[in-house]
């Protein structure tokens, strides 16, 4: 009778919890068993694993094994378990010293021929590994991602003969330095945005504050080009918010490329897009566009136009920065800390407003068309601008470019996390009495809008949020009218839902 115990890694969200892996070996007939909540594909290991030992040069024991994955409450899916197992029937019947088991963890998918193959999610089963401070074996296609978690001990293997030969030795492998830091991603440059004044000082003040933004004017106006163009003028990541983005990539379907450390993700899904896809779903649960939004942007162009429901699933996460995605086995939980940026038409036919004066829309009908978007919904979003037509004319001056807009947005952020610890528009409720504090001539000037403009408190909450950020960038330590006054001018759509675009 022979038992063995491999440590490995399982994938629930973007955390990875440890699984024990039993492997009892014992006579009678021939069976190979695994138990402890195993989905479809791990139950197929079994023919994998064999396989994958035999055609490796090992012994496959021809007697009664059997197989348990601890924590049994935890649901197991994936190959990733594949190698684990296959170490443990080595260990179990002697071909491997159990003693260097206990110095590593064990994650990959094994081919027939013995090949490991890739799994995914094997950052987050670094960063664990790195702190449990053990050893991490990993297919060689995963390493890339793996690296990411400074200071991890890594093993990549691309045959189970070279996981044995390490773990028969003595070496250990040499802590992961830093990743290193990349230099600006090619982006759109604002440059290329003529006029459309306040438009752009409402893109740089969604950059520098992290507030949401919703843009509203007519096809053709230029607010595709605007959302592009905001990853440009964001501030750098840093090394934290980098692993959070990559980590997500790697649990999703998209995977972790090495290019994208350090980028800010820009995602612009089709207004036909489910809620499982944006929100994420499936049923092991994945990510959808709002977490692999992360730290970067969600362009939702042609809002409107988006479901109802999955319009609504949206407030949640733009207040709390995660999304819970519950089955009836199991939940995952995904960080969703994105700035979202919308854009628009004002009416059906999109030409409301236009000097052509071509619309023919009814107020009801533009009443019905901008219904669509829930006010609670436009309550979240910060920013409201207009985008409208401008005259085909060149600029007097030429526009300013990203690299201008960027510094300034830098600095913005940098005094923001220096006081606070985080953007503006995480400021909560009890923060905003202390870092947004107005004169008494602010605080009437605010009650007359919320008077006339119908705020609810979380949209006067928000107008002092953006309030400080234009503060901030004028480099100014008090909110003074001119803040607060500006603030207000970008609520638009609080103004009413009619033709009051015109």
């Amino acid at each position: 009778m022979s038992l063995a115990t491999v440590l490995s890694r399982a994938s629930v969200g973007i955390e990875a919890p440890s699984v024990q892996v039993e492997v009892h070996i014992t006579g009678g007939l021939p069976k190979f068993a695994i138990v402890g909540l195993p989905e479809a594909t791990v139950r197929e290991s079994k023919d994998r694993v064999r396989s994958a030992i035999i055609n490796s040069r090992f012994e496959f024991p021809r007697r009664r094994i059997t197989v348990g994955l601890a924590p049994a409450e935890l649901p197991k899916d994936g190959s990733r378990y594949d190698l684990p197992i296959a170490a443990g029937i080595l260990a179990a019947t002697g071909q491997l010293s159990p003693e260097r088991l206990h110095e590593h963890e064990l994650i990959g998918e094994l081919a027939l021929d013995g090949a490991l193959r890739r799994t995914g999610g094997s950052l987050p089963a670094a960063l664990h590994v790195r702190d449990a401070g053990r050893i991490l074996v990993i297919p060689a296609d995963d390493a890339h991602e793996a690296e990411l978690a400074s200071g991890a001990r890594l093993f990549a293997a691309r045959h189970l003969g070279e996981v044995h030969a390490q773990l028969m030795s003595d070496a250990s492998p040499r802590p992961t330095e830093p990743a290193p830091r990349i230099g600006d991603p090619a982006v759109e440059d604002l440059s290329d945005v003529r006029r459309q004044y306040t438009a752009r000082r409402a893109l740089e003040l969604a950059a520098a504050g992290g507030h949401n933004l919703l843009m509203l004017g007519p096809p053709g106006t230029g607010k595709t080009m605007l959302a592009t163009r905001l990853p440009g003028i964001l501030p750098p990541m840093t090394e934290e918010e980098s692993l959070e983005s990559a980590m997500v990539r790697s649990v999703s379907a998209l995977g972790f490329d090495p290019a994208d450390w350090g980028v800010r993700p820009f995602r612009a899904p089709h207004h036909s897009a489910s809620p499982a896809a944006i929100v994420g779903g499936g049923t092991v649960p994945r990510p959808g566009e709002i977490s692999l939004a992360h730290h970067g942007v969600l362009f939702l162009d042609e809002l409107p136009e988006f479901s109802r429901v999955v319009l609504e699933t949206l407030r949640e996460p733009l207040e709390s920065g995660s999304v819970t995605i519950s089955r009836a086995s199991r939940q995952a939980n995904f960080p969703a800390r994105f700035q979202l940026v919308a854009a628009m038409n004002p009416c059906p036919c999109g030409m409301l407003g236009d000097p052509a004066g071509t619309c023919r829309c009814t107020e009801e009908q533009v009443l019905r068309y901008r219904s669509r978007v829930s006010g609670p919904l436009l309550d979240r979003i910060d920013l409201h601008v207009e985008v409208p037509r401008i005259r085909d004319e060149d600029e007097p001056v030429s526009p300013e470019p990203s690299a201008a807009v960027r510094e300034r947005v830098a600095i913005a952020r940098a005094a923001q996390i220096e006081r606070a610890g985080k953007p503006n528009q995480g400021l909560a409720v009890s923060e905003l009495r202390t870092h947004c504090t107005l004169a008494p001539g602010s605080r009437k000037l605010l009650a007359r809008a919320m008077e006339k403009l119908h705020l609810s408190a979380r949209a006067r909450d928000r107008v002092l949020r953006v309030a400080r950020t234009i503060a901030d960038l004028a480099r100014s330590d008090r909110i003074g009218d001119e803040h607060v006054a500006e603030a207000i001018g970008f609520r638009t759509l609080d103004r009413g839902t009619g033709r009051g675009y015109e």
